[in-house]
């Protein structure tokens, strides 16, 4: 069976969808035969695959269906469930980011002389995107898609509570339901479960990012939602993506011994990280890169380079490669800037590219990330 090369994401809201369609590009329209359009695009930095995009409206019930239907036409790597929430405690707090250890779909109960009982439903999330989730975290590679002046945002893992209602109360009898029954959750919305139940029932693996909103304890209003709503999207949306992309990358190749020829090119050929792109005067398989001589290089495949250098210096960073968070946040930054200068048009995009490289050699530590700034800026210097 081919492996899929896309990874779905679905959101409740506009605000939530176009924050993580400003992450994508090259998108096209794709139309399911039941009328729902789903946006298909590639992130900028070279993954291996394509994100799905999808709307599915508030509620549970709506976000099961699509998302079933969504699983049914792209039979994706994963499915992620992008947008805000309410914080059910003093932390997280307002902007932070929650990902979800599993998901309570709290509204199920029997009615009894003796008053509700809870019949709790819930689903685990998979090992895998947890794993994951969690080593994002700890790189903190994703901030580099924060929007500018971002303050600096905590993730959190734990329960999501997922029902039917808007939750903007923590004296209400639902409130307290949640409390009573559900004391782990973190925060509240709305259509999670129905994403997760879905997934359950295709074999699907299902992540759920939020970002925090509100603190629904009665203080959210219209004017805090135009204010916290759009900054709690963008910050779920930049974890999101960047899980999607690590997800695709991880799901292709094998990595080949380091610097060894590759036996089909005669080439030699540079391991880095998990991941597999593939570029014009530089290949890159699994977790390998070779060079061969000429030809320019096309965009897009000098930002899968890019990625691959970026997948290298998150490694370094976690081995303790650095001489210090500073010097790996700067090095991100640098990298940074080599990818804005190279989507710059005009003929000062080249030498602006190279410099960022050249001083984030001066930050790097390990051979395989030099190997790769060289292989980058020489691919760099082939552009027309």
């Amino acid at each position: 069976m081919t492996r899929s090369d896309t990874v779905v994401v679905l959101t409740a809201l506009d605000l939530e969808y176009k924050a993580v369609l400003r992450h994508l590009y090259d998108v096209e329209i794709r139309h399911h035969k039941a009328g729902t359009r789903f946006q298909v695009g590639t992130t900028a930095c070279g993954a291996n695959g394509r994100i799905a995009l999808g709307l599915t409206g508030v509620g549970n019930q709506s976000s099961a269906v699509i998302a079933e239907r969504a699983i049914q036409e792209f039979s994706p790597v994963a499915t992620l469930f992008v947008g805000v929430a309410g914080s059910l405690w003093p932390k997280p707090e307002l902007g932070d980011v929650v990902v979800a250890e599993r998901v309570y779909a709290y509204h199920g109960g029997t009615s009894e002389d003796g008053g509700l009982k809870a019949r709790p439903r819930a689903w685990e999330a998979p090992h895998a995107i947890s794993q994951l989730a969690h080593q994002i975290d700890r790189t903190g590679e994703w901030r580099r898609r924060l929007p500018a002046g971002s303050r600096s945002i905590n993730v959190y893992f734990g329960s999501i509570a997922a029902g039917e209602i808007v939750q903007n109360s923590r004296l209400s009898r639902e409130a307290l339901w949640i409390r009573d029954h559900y004391n782990d959750a973190i925060a509240v919305e709305m259509e999670a479960a129905g994403v997760a139940h879905a997934g359950h029932l295709s074999g699907t693996r299902v992540g759920i990012v939020r970002g925090v909103s509100d603190r629904a304890d009665g203080s959210k209003n219209t004017g805090d939602d135009s204010e916290w709503q759009p900054v709690a999207a963008a910050n779920a949306a930049a974890f999101a993506v960047h899980l999607a992309e690590q997800l695709l990358n991880e799901g292709t190749g094998d990595a080949m011994p380091p610097n060894e020829p590759d036996p089909r090119t005669g080439n030699t050929v540079y391991n880095f990280s998990s991941g597999q792109v593939g570029i014009q005067a530089a290949s890159v398989s699994g977790s390998s890169v070779s060079m061969s001589g000429g030809g320019a290089v096309p965009s897009g495949d000098l930002f899968a380079l890019l990625a691959a250098l970026r997948t290298q210096i998150a490694d370094d960073h976690t081995r303790d490669r650095f001489e210090d968070d500073d010097t790996f946040k700067a090095s991100q930054h640098e990298l940074a800037a080599a990818e804005d200068a190279l989507r710059e048009s005009g003929g000062q995009r080249t030498s602006k590219a190279v410099l960022a490289l050249k001083r984030l050699g001066g930050l790097v530590v390990s051979e395989k990330a030099r190997r790769l700034i060289a292989l980058a800026i020489a691919a760099v210097r082939e552009l027309p």
